[in-house]
């Protein structure tokens, strides 16, 4: 068996997953993989691009020689939509792997320089290596990876993006937040980057949901018991059964969301009624064991449901957003048993700023007591 370190890179539009798809090939077409990098974010090298890199090494050991694995990086980057240019210049590419050592193999044919002729002038090599191999010594100049990283003249950005080894605390997270918030997709970005269980509300075919924003005061009851029964049935089904290939759930919403809407919604009589129901219904369901609430102000939510053009949505009024607002952050200064994280989320963008996603990240390794904490809240109410 031999040990080959490869480097991956994208700059396409879904980086993350391309690396994700690129890992899942080398482990089936080259080998094990034994250790692997954090992610790291970095200017384009050699050209000129608005879309940076996201790039990490792995360690793998494999019965196949260097040529071997060369043929079978070709075919998983043909696989994954890379097209190599004529010219073979530097270029946007959707991946990119290479061979950085093979061994302690010196190889140089036409096809296949090792160790990597251009390893020592760039950082965004060095620095995912140096993170699993700081001591491998460079069979030719003679210098440990970490030295070759504190000599190297490239001047190149490169940040830590995503360290994968560091999973969230928590097996079961709920994201949550008024409507336009942003807390599907990022569920979904979450469960991507972790290989999560994905459990999303189902609103899309709940026929009274379009009625209730014509007619609140008509249509508020068949809308939240319709909820109510709906959540109720996907929890049900997908929290209390273990899942062999995933460790961790990811949700866009809680079951107290029931509560907090049609306690906005309908009068008060009804709900006293609905709320016995909830609480047979919901006793012996698991609570989350992270609830992270997106905070952002009524004008901004407005914005982002309007520029996300469901037709049904535009007539919500900034006052019903504000009383949704108001619902949650209330429910919320009653939580003592279970963990409550408060995002302010008017000044991210998680969706196509990396920095701002890796943020988030962060937050979510951290540890946190028992009720709510807030990161980068700027509420005028006290919680």
């Amino acid at each position: 068996m031999f040990s080959v370190y490869l480097i991956l890179g994208s700059n396409s539009e879904k980086s993350l997953e391309m690396l994700e798809k690129a890992r899942v090939l080398v482990s089936e077409h080259i080998g094990s993989i034994l250790e692997l990098s954090p992610v790291y974010r970095s200017e384009p090298w050699g050209f000129d691009s608005d879309d940076w890199f996201l790039n990490q090494v792995l360690r793998c050991e494999t019965s196949l020689s260097a040529e071997e694995v060369l043929s079978e990086i070709l075919d998983i980057e043909k696989n994954l939509g890379r097209v190599r240019s004529a010219e073979n210049t530097y270029q946007d590419r959707t991946i990119d792997i290479d061979i950085l050592y093979f061994n302690n193999d010196i190889i140089k044919t036409e096809n296949l320089e090792i160790p990597h002729k251009h390893l020592q002038e760039r950082r965004f090599a060095l620095m995912p290596l140096n993170d699993i191999a700081p001591n491998l010594v460079h069979p030719i100049l003679k210098k440990t990876t970490s030295q070759l990283l504190d000599s190297c003249e490239d001047e190149h950005i490169v940040e830590l993006f995503l360290d994968l080894s560091k999973r969230p605390k928590y097996p079961y997270i709920t994201i949550e937040g008024v409507i336009g918030v942003g807390k599907t997709t990022l569920a979904e970005m979450l469960a991507e980057t972790f290989n999560a269980k994905l459990v999303l509300e189902s609103f899309a075919e709940n026929p009274f949901l379009p009625k209730f924003y014509e007619d609140k005061e008509k249509y508020a009851f068949p809308v939240e018991l319709s909820f109510m029964a709906e959540r109720f049935h996907q929890l049900q089904e997908h929290l209390p059964a273990p899942d062999l290939f995933h460790d961790m759930v990811i949700s866009d919403y809680i079951t107290e969301k029931s509560l907090i809407f049609a306690g906005n919604t309908l009068p008060e009589d009804v709900f006293k009624l609905y709320s016995k129901l909830f609480h047979i219904i919901f006793a012996q369901l698991p609570k989350p064991d992270l609830l992270v609430y997106l905070y952002a102000s009524p004008e901004k939510l407005k914005q982002n449901i309007v520029k996300r053009g469901r037709d049904y949505e535009q007539n919500i009024e900034l006052d019903y957003l504000s009383d949704l607002q108001d619902s949650y952050l209330e429910h919320f200064k009653t939580v003592e048993t279970q963990r409550v994280l408060i995002i302010d989320v008017n000044n991210l963008d998680f969706v196509s700023n990396p920095k701002d996603y890796y943020k988030i990240l962060e937050l979510l390794q951290e540890n946190y007591p028992l009720g709510v904490s807030i990161r980068n809240l700027q509420i005028n109410d006290d919680i």
